[in-house]
């Protein structure tokens, strides 16, 4: 099993999986503000069709001037661009409540992702320190699509936007950034939604039938036995395991 899934990491794991991927945004900056803001938005937005919510970043990278960090810091809750914003659950108002609290961080703050995802690592509940932060931003009680951008690791879920978007930031090669060092490739779990899941359980890595946060530490654990170090580079090999099965 071990051979199988790394000659698909090796297949896979390249610059030619960018160009389809929502990776390929941060990956237009070099500055770490505006690639971490980015990742973020990008990352967060990553569920539904493919085309359309690529459809739906380059319009708020359009928005942003492609100056994201500079966009942020000036960010004005009466943009009218994003006041008519719907993408499924995610409604204008709740993109702006999210944009105001980047505000807050970077701005008011004199923080960063980077920096706010650090002090989580260092109190070890990085996840729900992060999600925390911007649900304590708000002014009012939230709503849907805020709630489905900031899942909460409390409630159980398989955190799948946001542990793609750790792979992102802490992994290096071909595809990752790699732009934070304060956490450890080993220490990442597997992102894990559906599809992933249905090709974990077809290949025998993962028992659980729930695509929930057992589950990604069930699978997580599981490819740890092929590689202690970097566990989740194989979320590159489930990914092509899944377009050999549809070619077959």
């Amino acid at each position: 099993m071990k051979e199988f899934l790394d000659r698909l990491v090796k297949k896979y794991e390249t610059k030619d999986f960018i160009k389809d991927d929502p990776i390929r945004f941060p990956h237009r900056f070099k500055d770490k503000n505006d690639i971490e803001i980015v990742a973020l938005i990008s990352a967060l937005f990553a569920f539904g069709k493919r085309e359309a919510f690529i459809q739906k970043l380059d319009f708020l990278f359009d928005v942003m001037q492609n100056e994201p960090y500079n966009f942020i810091c000036a960010f004005d809750n009466k943009n009218e661009s994003l006041k008519n914003f719907v993408y499924r659950f995610v409604k204008g108002f709740d993109l702006i409540c999210f944009f105001e609290s980047l505000n807050k961080l970077y701005c008011r703050d004199n923080s960063s992702i980077g920096e706010l995802f650090f002090e989580g690592k260092q109190k070890k509940c990085m996840l729900e320190y992060a999600s925390n932060y911007f649900y304590s931003c708000l002014n009012c009680k939230p709503e849907l699509g805020f709630c489905h951008l900031f899942a909460r690791p409390q409630n159980g879920g398989a955190m799948k936007r946001m542990n793609m978007f750790l792979r992102w930031m802490v992994r290096k090669g071909p595809v990752d950034l790699g732009v934070w060092d304060f956490i450890k490739p080993g220490e990442l779990l597997i992102p894990l939604d559906v599809h992933v899941g249905n090709v974990s359980r077809s290949l025998g890595l993962l028992e659980r039938n729930a695509n929930d946060y057992k589950s990604v530490l069930e699978l997580t654990k599981k490819l740890r036995e092929f590689d202690s170090s970097d566990p989740v580079k194989y979320d590159f090999a489930l990914f092509g395991a899944g377009v050999n099965s549809k070619n077959k």
